[in-house]
């Protein structure tokens, strides 16, 4: 079956559309324990306790103890709904399950049977599979990647994406973060997974014991702004979005880019694109390049006001 990201898995959640069996990877646990958590949003409030099964697979070290958890496995999938048009069964440390530790009849009779559920779920069942690190070369995974949908955990698609991302990164720590702070934090680190964690542990450490993080916390911690695309300035321009290509100038120079340097990729924009995009804009576009880069030189004004005024002139020409 398909491989699908963690935000497309909550889409399918809240449309009610679940997959019947997902088995969630990578190395990000936080992720994974969050989103097999909101499986039981499948199930409502009240009904859960009949219909949500969490199996441990931590302790299935023998062949006899794996073949009592798939017994227990196979059960809880194929029991039918109580008062809902769905179970949710979710199984933790499933490397345990998919790749036994000891080899012997017990396990392959186990395996085999596992096996079998896998060709044939149970059609009212959503089984969700957290494992660490599979083996990808496995006849199970191989198994899996045909009857599974395949969801890697610990990438980051968009901003919306990141900023939920933080927000679960501060749950795990206790607290809350308000949506402005969780912004502040996006702007600043991008979608680099590596530096949204050591901001958010930067936050946490921060405001220990604080029940909520404010804007003002995630000012106090934030690093310098990193830069997500070095051209969605440019891009931005020829998508007549003044609003976003000032952002993104912003970013820019808040990274340390020379104005020189982003005056470059503006008159490349001018000589590249504006022909194509706009025929009649290229000539005020060029006279507006050039009495930035004089008024630049001459140090006739501040660098990052003279831009503003150039990304908004070229945005009104293109």
């Amino acid at each position: 079956m398909a491989a699908l990201t963690p935000g497309a898995v909550r889409k399918q959640i809240a449309a009610g559309t679940p997959d019947a069996i997902y088995l969630l990877t990578g190395e990000d646990d936080v992720e994974k324990s969050a989103l097999a958590a909101e499986f039981a949003e499948l199930v409502d409030e009240g009904l859960r306790a009949f219909n949500v099964d969490r199996i441990h697979a931590g302790d299935l070290t023998t062949g006899d103890k794996l073949a009592d958890g798939v017994a227990s496995l196979i059960a809880a999938t194929r029991t039918l709904p109580m008062m809902s048009p769905r179970r949710v069964v979710t199984v933790l440390q499933a490397e345990n399950l998919l790749l036994p530790k000891r080899e012997s009849e017990a396990a392959t009779r186990a395996l085999d049977a596992l096996e079998s559920l896998f060709e044939d779920p149970d059609p009212q069942t959503t089984l969700v599979l957290v494992a660490g690190s599979v083996d990808k070369r496995s006849r199970m995974f191989k198994l899996l990647q045909k009857r599974a949908t395949i969801v890697e955990c610990g990438a980051i698609e968009d901003r919306a994406d990141a900023e939920r991302w933080v927000r679960t990164r501060v749950a795990a720590g206790g607290a809350e973060i308000d949506a402005p702070a969780a912004r502040l934090l996006v702007d600043r680190a991008g979608l680099d997974v590596r530096r949204l964690r050591s901001e958010v542990e930067r936050l946490l450490l921060y405001a220990l014991g604080q029940k909520r993080m404010t804007v003002d916390d995630a000012r106090a911690v934030a690093g310098p702004a990193s830069l997500v695309d070095d051209w969605a300035m440019t891009n931005a321009i020829e998508a007549r979005q003044p609003a976003e290509a000032l952002r993104q100038l912003a970013l820019m120079l808040d990274a340390g880019a020379p104005p020189e340097k982003i005056l470059g990729q503006l008159g490349w924009l001018v000589r590249a694109k504006f022909p194509q995009l706009k025929p009649a804009g290229v000539r005020p576009a060029i006279d507006a390049v050039f009495r930035t880069d004089q008024d630049l030189k001459r140090s006739a004004g501040e660098p990052r006001i003279l831009l503003e005024r150039l990304v908004v002139e070229l945005c009104a020409a293109r």
